[in-house]
């Protein structure tokens, strides 16, 4: 099997499909094979695909914001060994939605090889090369911008997390491969807007849909499930109107994601969390079956997450996406788990754990004293760690508190540890402990005592930990 896949990842890379023709380095059976798969794709294309893919021109102030000089400089080379290059993606729908686009992506008709040998004719640089495996190129023109540009491609292999493709000349097949259709026009430097799947009026409707099948489009890749929620954020006007049978599909599927790695998913996740319907959009996830594929216990708490989302909404419509997320998780222990899934960054994760470690405790707290006392139990950063109660008094709706907390400037504790050891205090996680002790002290006294005064207190500390531990 394995060296089955091995002959056949072989084979693709000498395989190159051109005005309906493949053409490959060795005559092989299994070519002829990769013939007929890709005529049956382009028959299944052409039956779904928009008879005339010009759809209008385009002169907005957003596309004429591309033109650089070094992309004008870019157009004229392709031009002058004739080859034809696109905006692709996501450019091409900001422009449409009066954006001006952050990256600008562009597809071409030329293969890599025949890319590298222009840049490398022309003295042009190319940088990160890692792209190359996949069709992308990255040439720095002028030494002043870089530009992605990736060859036409199909998809031959899925596995629903990565493809093997073969590399061509056909705009509509390329079109094909892509997830949605919103995502799966083009547009010519000219302003030609090329659209096969009907791209363009899914955009004007505010409408998410797959290319072609969605079942299929969504094994091809079990990612893009997370993709249409990203996407239906990033352009539905209304937070639940989705397509009944495009949820089916998502539901039957939801087990894929399993397949897919937890640092791609929390990508995908943040942004739907952060961008526009980010709550609605995650409770119909979970309403979908994906939570125990995406790291979330099998029954969250969407109760909890619902109140504890408005309250946070309150504070600041840019939320912190953790501090929501927590509110899914019945206990610590599930916090645990998520982070095992998802490979948070190590904020991420401590601020996952504080929340589900303390909310319960505190959710009855009403004096400003007590989170101040929260911020100081800690060893490390204090300025971190008051980020964490803000964070946990956003939870909790307490904006009068928060507002306090935000404006208390942190005061200086006057012992070191050093100190603390030197006088009989234990070395290790104890040393912690009687430090957290000694902070409440402290507190309790308007944080005025001086390290003498304190010090005073040491004997008793150390005494009600060491009776603790009997």
């Amino acid at each position: 099997m394995v060296a089955a896949i091995r002959q056949t990842k072989s084979l693709l890379k000498r395989l190159f499909y051109h005005n309906g023709f493949i053409t490959c380095r060795s005559s092989s059976t299994q070519a002829e094979r990769f013939k007929e798969f890709i005529e049956r794709r382009r028959m299944e294309a052409h039956a779904i695909a928009r008879p005339d893919p010009v759809v209008k021109k385009i002169d907005t102030p957003e596309f004429r914001s591309i033109f650089t000089q070094e992309l004008n400089d870019l157009i004229a080379l392709f031009e002058r060994y004739n080859f034809e290059i696109r905006v692709a993606g996501g450019a091409v729908r900001d422009i449409l939605m009066k954006m001006n686009p952050k990256d600008v992506d562009i597809a071409t008709t030329a293969t890599p090889t025949e890319m590298k040998e222009i840049f490398t004719k022309e003295n042009i640089r190319m940088i990160n090369m890692n792209g190359e495996k996949h069709g992308t190129i990255t040439p720095r023109i002028n030494d002043r911008e870089n530009f992605e540009i990736t060859t036409l491609r199909i998809d031959a292999v899925t596995d629903g997390r990565h493809a093997e493709v073969i590399h061509t000349t056909d705009w509509l097949l390329d079109a094909n491969r892509r997830d949605l259709t919103i995502n799966s026009m083009f547009l010519g430097f000219d302003g030609t807007l090329y659209d096969y799947f009907y791209g363009y009026e899914d955009l004007q409707k505010r409408r998410v849909a797959f290319v072609g099948d969605p079942d299929m489009r969504i094994k091809e890749d079990y990612l893009r499930i997370l993709r249409y929620f990203r996407f239906y954020g990033r352009i539905a006007e209304e937070p639940n109107r989705h397509d009944e049978e495009t949820l089916r599909v998502i539901t039957k599927n939801a087990p894929g994601l399993a397949k897919i790695s937890g640092e791609r998913i929390w990508q995908e996740w943040k942004k739907i969390l952060t961008g526009k319907f980010g709550i609605e959009l995650t409770e119909a996830m979970i309403n979908c079956e994906l939570a125990p594929y995406i790291g979330l216990p099998e029954k969250p708490n969407v109760e909890a997450f619902l109140r504890v989302s408005k309250q946070v909404r309150a504070f600041d419509p840019k939320l912190q996406p953790i501090t929501v997320l927590s509110a899914l998780l019945n206990t610590p222990e599930d916090a645990v788990n998520l982070n095992l899934r998802l490979k948070f960054t190590v904020y991420e994760r401590e601020l996952c754990y504080f929340l589900t470690q303390n909310r319960e405790e505190t959710a009855n707290f009403e004096e400003l004293l007590q989170f101040q006392q929260l911020c100081l139990q800690t060893i490390s950063s204090v300025k971190l760690k008051k980020e964490y109660v803000l964070e946990l008094l956003k939870y909790h709706g307490k904006r009068d508190l928060y507002q306090q907390l935000l404006d208390w400037p942190i005061p200086q504790f006057p012992i070191k540890g050093n100190v603390l050891i030197a006088n009989g205090a234990p070395k290790g996680p104890k040393l912690g402990v009687v430090m957290d002790r000694l902070k409440i002290i402290w507190s309790n006294n308007q944080y005025n005592m001086s390290q003498e005064e304190l010090l005073q207190h040491l004997p008793a500390v150390l005494e009600e930990i060491s009776v603790k531990k009997k």
